[in-house]
């Protein structure tokens, strides 16, 4: 019952911790400089001194007249408190107001067209690295100190000095054609080819595959050496309790000491990052989807951040934060699915 009622005052924490974070981060967007109101009065200025050299004089400055006019254009002019509440309430979010970068298109619209591409992609990077990294894990653990254990210490470090959007620099010069002599297996950039709307199922299937193989082995990599180190940690501190030495010393064997007592109890750090899966499926990667061109998720959240496009930003930002504090939530239920021992009750 006391695990219920943890729960519960989880999922009720979900939502003075969401104002709070819109809250902080709504208004400092508001205070930063270079906002929507700046851009327009610099390029104002910037086509009166085009004229200017046209022989038409330039304005020296913008009249205050003409800044009201543009702060009421995109709501400054009112008090901090009624803008978030338009935001929250009336906006939804934010996902009704209208992009400062792209004309006629709200931030849902932006949005929803770009999810599909970041879902394929941190799905895929977020299960291959958990296939790849705890059976790696385990063996490096069975194996402590032997020669498999050295040499794929080697390339686990390797890889994790390498950073991801490095790696995916190395891999387009070597894989995708762009220096004369080396090899032009995948494609360059994007996420489809411009006759993808023609190829039969299975030409999608490739053409997808042959765009995302690179991307995601990047990503892979970059969750490489931390998961995998942490499985082989966790089930080498397993090894080492009481109960897998009672299990031996009753007669059990080392195989059913391991698989069937130590490593459920191992997996309880790994569980930790679960709960992740919501935004990585969400967010994609922004450097990663950056160095591919990939149209995702992270790519314009950093397209938004530059360009002081605040209505895709905060879009982003809220259901980024819905999705990581409900994240949280679900590691703490896979704790108890792994471990019924925890125990929530508060002392």
């Amino acid at each position: 019952m006391e695990r219920m009622d943890y729960f519960i005052r989880r999922f009720l924490l979900v939502i003075p911790t969401f104002i709070g974070i819109t809250i902080l981060c709504f208004g400092l967007i508001q205070f930063v400089p270079g906002g929507p109101v700046e851009q327009v009065i610099m390029k104002m200025r910037g086509i009166g001194a085009a004229e200017s050299g046209r022989g038409i004089e330039a304005p020296g400055s913008i009249s205050d007249k003409q800044r009201r006019a543009i702060e009421e254009h995109f709501g400054f002019d009112k008090p901090f408190y009624t803008r978030y509440w338009k935001w929250l309430v009336t906006d939804r979010l934010g996902m009704k107001m209208e992009s400062y970068r792209f004309p006629n298109k709200t931030a849902w619209q932006l949005i929803k067209e770009r999810f599909k591409v970041s879902l394929v992609f941190g799905i895929t990077g977020f299960i291959l690295s958990y296939l790849v990294c705890i059976p790696l894990g385990i063996f490096k653990a069975l194996r402590h100190d032997k020669t498999f254990d050295l040499v794929s210490s080697i390339i686990v470090f390797v890889g994790y000095a390498i950073p991801p959007f490095a790696f995916g620099m190395v891999l387009k010069m070597f894989f995708c054609g762009t220096m004369e002599g080396l090899l032009d297996v995948f494609p360059v950039s994007g996420f489809q080819s411009d006759n993808f709307v023609v190829l039969t199922f299975w030409g999608k299937f490739k053409d997808i595959f042959m765009h995302m193989f690179l991307p995601v082995l990047c990503y892979v990599i970059g969750n490489f050496a931390v998961l995998t180190l942490l499985m082989k940690n966790s089930l080498i501190d397993q090894i080492s309790r009481d109960y897998v030495r009672t299990v031996l010393a009753k007669g059990g064997s080392f195989t059913r000491a391991i698989w069937g007592h130590a490593l459920r109890n191992s997996l309880i750090p790994i569980a930790t990052g679960f709960g992740s899966i919501l935004t990585v499926m969400f967010a994609g990667s922004v450097i990663i989807e950056q160095v591919f061109e990939i149209p995702g998720m992270g790519r314009l959240s950093l397209e938004a951040i530059v360009g002081r496009d605040y209505p895709i930003f905060m879009g982003i930002l809220s259901i980024t934060a819905i999705l990581g504090l409900v994240g949280n939530i679900l590691s703490d239920f896979l704790y108890v699915i792994i471990d019924p021992r925890i125990n929530f009750q508060e002392n």
